[in-house]
């Protein structure tokens, strides 16, 4: 009877266990909009995938058009009507493709209506498109005729040619008036380049151009997003360009700027990571550039980043264009844009004048030196410790000016204690001190000042090194971008809607290097009209949580480790190399000594005493 009662509990326990199984699995299906948006991604991937694979596809052939066609597209475009009698006027697409970039060139305009970079994803496993569909890029030249027409090529048909050249594909667009006389595009991709040749050129066409009108050249893009914070990635995309035999500039981050510039070398629509640059041997004589913010909200507009345009007038030779040129599909890498010797290693940003230089010549060079045999971030932690080991001789001077202040803050405090209602005398006093003891108390600042290219210099070296992107470490998924470790349920003004670890660590460390580098300015008397320098130590750290909240975790990952080793050095410094008790000894033995005071010093004092007398004067 026991048995049996065993069997029936035993029965009724595995039909609840699996109750409760069904039940967790139905309250946790995922909801349709779910499914679909999988199924989406997964196609996206798969179609993307297929795609690679494509042949080259030429223009689907048509029947010819009646008579009442052709007298038709001659009545809409003039001579350029035979240009709509052709096949190629049915539409169609041809596909240039090497090792790295993948190319559409569409009949209609006979521009590139597709880049796609075989070699990188964006954050979400994409492939990465510079132009994807026509649809965020197009390129055309607007001219008058001599018939009293305006035409733009955007909406005119060109005819398709490719051809193999040794090792490189070679497409000619060719937008005809006959067979003879036609404006055509040529395309030319050599292996393994993110760099192919461009021309424009007309042929028979001087008594169709009506050159006494511009023939202006337009291109304009949409920038697609491709990291995970649009936002980040929009403060990096900008318009550069070169103008002026080598003067380089760009348009900055602002919501619309129109800028009309002379003697172009190259116009650079830079995506943050990636570039699409369109460089000219024929520079161009003046030309127009605008860039427009296209995210006036970044939780609502998640695809597109900044539009930016080009007009500029070609200069027709006996009536006829003939311009060399060069398009760049590729990633914003500093060793490929320099390898092409055409200055467009400005397009990345490492900073201005110095700080440039740095990391130019040191930084960039050390990081890619550790980056061959170690991950990204191992690198950048080793990075750290030799740049704050060769800068510890300055963090030492920096202790040793603090420690002889500390020892001549007791006189100090006596002193503006003594002349606290006569400032110039208490500042004369002061200086006296400070003079007999042989102590100069701008010492202290010297050594910050020396940090400042340094910080700086890594400041910009970080959030543009293409070498950090979607290079994971430790719980970090991509150190280009901020890392992740809880999500917010609303978005919290100047921080967002998530918490990054790293800018936390670097926040806290910085808190207790404060403590010990900064002490000194803490305990001092806050001046009229001076900042308070406590309150601004404290408000540092909680500024770099915020900030960094949103930045890459690769510089936040360096100043993390580079505050827990200064925190390291200083420690050692105070405890087993600076001895305060000689430093005093040393202070009383330079007080004792007869000081010659420099010209300066003098003229200093006598302005002060001088100062002084007037005072007493109008009292």
């Amino acid at each position: 009877m026991e048995e049996k009662q065993f069997d029936v509990k035993s029965i009724i326990g595995y039909v609840l266990l699996l109750a409760i199984a069904f039940w967790f699995f139905y309250v946790n299906k995922p909801t349709e909009e779910e499914l679909a948006a999988q199924k989406a991604k997964e196609a996206q991937v798969e179609a993307a995938k297929q795609e690679t694979t494509t042949p080259l596809v030429e223009a689907i052939p048509k029947a010819a058009m009646d008579s009442l066609g052709k007298a038709t597209a001659y009545q809409q475009l003039g001579a350029f009507g035979y240009s709509q009698t052709l096949a190629s006027a049915n539409g169609g697409e041809t596909v240039l493709e090497n090792e790295v970039l993948r190319l559409k060139i569409n009949n209609k305009g006979g521009y590139i209506s597709e880049a796609k970079l075989k070699k990188f994803n964006t954050y979400d496993s994409l492939p990465v498109y510079i132009i994807k569909d026509g649809a965020n890029a197009a390129l055309g030249l607007t001219f008058n005729t001599r018939d009293n027409r305006v035409l733009d090529t955007k909406e005119l048909f060109f005819e398709p040619s490719l051809n193999t050249v040794g090792a490189n594909q070679q497409l000619t667009m060719r937008l005809k008036v006959s067979n003879s006389q036609y404006l055509e595009y040529v395309y030319t991709l050599k292996p393994n380049e993110y760099m192919l040749d461009f021309a424009i050129r007309s042929n028979g066409l001087e008594q169709v151009f009506d050159t006494s009108r511009a023939i202006n050249l337009n291109w304009e893009l949409e920038a697609l997003r491709h990291a995970k914070s649009n936002s980040f990635e929009n403060r990096y995309t900008r318009l550069y360009y070169e103008y002026e035999n080598g003067k380089d500039n760009d348009l900055g981050v602002s919501d619309f700027k129109e800028k009309e510039i002379t003697d172009v070398s190259y116009i650079a629509y830079k995506q943050h990571f990636f570039s699409s640059i369109l460089l000219t041997k024929n520079k161009f004589e003046k030309a127009k550039i605008t860039s427009k913010n296209l995210i006036d909200d970044e939780d609502i507009d998640t695809l597109k980043l900044k539009k930016f345009t080009l007009q500029t007038p070609l200069v027709a030779s006996s009536g006829n264009l003939n311009y060399d040129m060069n398009w760049y599909y590729g990633p914003t890498d500093y060793k490929i844009l320099n390898s092409y010797d055409k200055n467009l290693d400005e397009v990345v940003d490492l900073g201005w004048g110095i700080f440039g230089s740095i990391n130019k010549y040191v930084f960039m060079p050390l990081f890619n030196g550790l980056n061959k045999f170690l991950p990204a971030g191992i690198a950048i932690i080793l990075m750290t410790i030799l740049v704050r080991l060769a800068m510890s001789p300055i963090n030492f001077k920096q202790y040793l000016s603090q420690a002889k202040m500390k020892v001549l803050r007791p006189e100090i405090n006596e002193v503006s204690e003594k002349y606290k209602d006569n400032p110039m005398k208490k500042q004369q006093e002061t200086m006296a001190i400070y003079s007999k003891a042989g102590v100069n108390p701008m010492s202290g600042c010297i050594p910050a000042l020396l940090q400042m290219p340094v910080f700086y210099a890594l400041f910009s070296f970080f959030p543009t090194a293409i070498q950090l992107r979607q290079k994971t470490f430790l719980w970090v998924d991509d150190l280009s971008s901020y890392d992740v470790i809880a999500n917010l349920p609303i978005p919290i003004p100047f921080y967002g809607d998530h918490v990054s670890l790293l800018p936390i660590i670097a926040s806290v460390a910085m808190f207790f290097n404060v403590q010990l580098t900064g002490s000194q300015a803490m305990q001092q008397t806050q001046q009229p009209g001076m900042p308070n320098m406590k309150f601004m130590m404290y408000l540092s750290p909680v500024f770099l949580l915020f900030f960094y909240n949103n930045f890459s975790s690769g510089l936040s990952l360096y100043y993390s480790v580079s505050y827990i080793i200064t925190i390291g050095i200083m420690l050692v410094i105070k405890n087993f190399i600076i001895d305060e008790d000689k430093i005093h000894a040393k202070i009383e033995a330079n007080k004792k000594k007869p000081k010659k005071q420099s010209k300066f010093r003098q003229r200093l004092q006598q302005a002060m005493q001088e100062a002084e007398k007037q005072q007493k004067r109008k009292k």
